[in-house]
């Protein structure tokens, strides 16, 4: 059995226009120990799905399972129980972390929620703990975000959410705000705490380099669709759906003696407020068919453990 189960989860938000649609029908797990990224455009519905799936925003349809256990219509005791197993990294460490508060208050806080230690001390002795396990130094235990900078930032949110002892993280744009050398040293560290923790993760990026660099599947999402998921090496070799071919074409190749042909993504951005039927993706696709604007095409698998929706992919990649 998956550590985490999510079949048909749907959120809708009202807008004056009508509903938008920000995460449409989405299914998939997830197995323990393992990493899932979920890659695509600013405003394809990956940080709205992770915040579905942790109760912080609730689901119009749908159901998520963790280890078996329903987790969409649980009572507030139930979800604070469950919020210890399941925690996110924002993206934004200086936007999440109270501006008011020390390095030292931020980690404990979590613990004097939870009510994991009886005594300050106890609590202050933990927090040196997983100030070490994320790479800062002790002399920073007073020091105020501000004072800090981003990737120490970002250390604090990974220290906070790994506080209570968690089985599940939703790591939401966790380094996109981050300089080059920095992303790589808190991607690092997220897999030295995976292998040292068996964390899963759920990692939501726009960055195909890091995502491929981190992930041991992908799935790749377009206007609150899942359009594709496959195994991370397998999506970068063999990419199936029109989409996902656009994104890895924009990827630079590092070299002069290498052309790579970009593929265009022309034509007119589908509305994700009352869509019409049919695919999200036809009104770019340069295989869209009659089909492709009236019926949306459903998730199958047309390779071992390669999941596409898309009408054509068998004949586009001559499967």
């Amino acid at each position: 059995m998956a550590m985490l189960e999510v079949r048909h989860l749907k959120k809708y938000f009202k807008t004056p226009r009508g509903p938008l649609h920000a995460v449409e029908d989405v299914s998939f797990d997830l197995e323990e120990g393992k990493t899932l990224g979920v890659v695509g455009e600013s405003g394809c519905g990956k940080s709205t799905l992770g915040r579905v799936i942790l109760g912080l925003t609730s689901a119009t349809e749908g159901e998520v399972k963790f280890r078996g256990e329903e987790t969409i219509h649980l009572r507030p005791l139930q979800r604070k129980a469950l919020r210890q197993r399941m925690q996110i990294i924002f993206q934004d460490p200086f936007s999440s972390l109270d501006p008011r508060m020390c390095v030292r208050d931020l980690i404990a806080e979590p613990l004097e929620i939870f009510g994991m230690y009886r005594t300050k001390n106890e609590i202050y002795d933990r927090v040196a703990e997983l100030m070490d396990t994320v790479g800062l130094a002790e002399r920073f235990d007073l020091s105020y975000p501000h004072e800090l900078d981003g990737g120490r930032r970002q250390r604090i949110g990974i220290a906070r959410a790994l506080a209570v002892d968690p089985e599940f993280v939703v790591c939401d744009e966790p380094v996109s705000a981050l300089d080059v050398s920095i992303q790589a040293q808190i991607l690092n560290l997220l897999q030295e705490l995976q292998k040292s923790r068996g964390l899963s993760y759920l990692f939501i990026t726009h960055n195909l380099s890091v995502v491929k660099h981190i992930s041991d599947e992908i799935m790749v999402m377009y206007l609150g669709c899942l359009v594709e998921k496959c195994p991370a090496k397998e999506l970068f070799k063999y990419p199936l759906h029109p989409y996902t071919k656009g994104l890895l074409s924009a990827i630079p190749i590092p070299s002069i003696h290498h052309k790579k042909e970009r593929i265009l993504l022309s034509g007119e951005l589908s509305s994700p407020v009352n869509p019409k039927p049919g695919c999200r993706f036809a009104t770019r696709c340069p295989y869209a068919k009659e089909i492709c604007y009236q019926t949306m095409p459903p998730l199958v698998e047309v390779m071992d453990g390669h999941l596409v929706a898309c009408h054509f992919a068998r004949e586009i990649d001559q499967i």
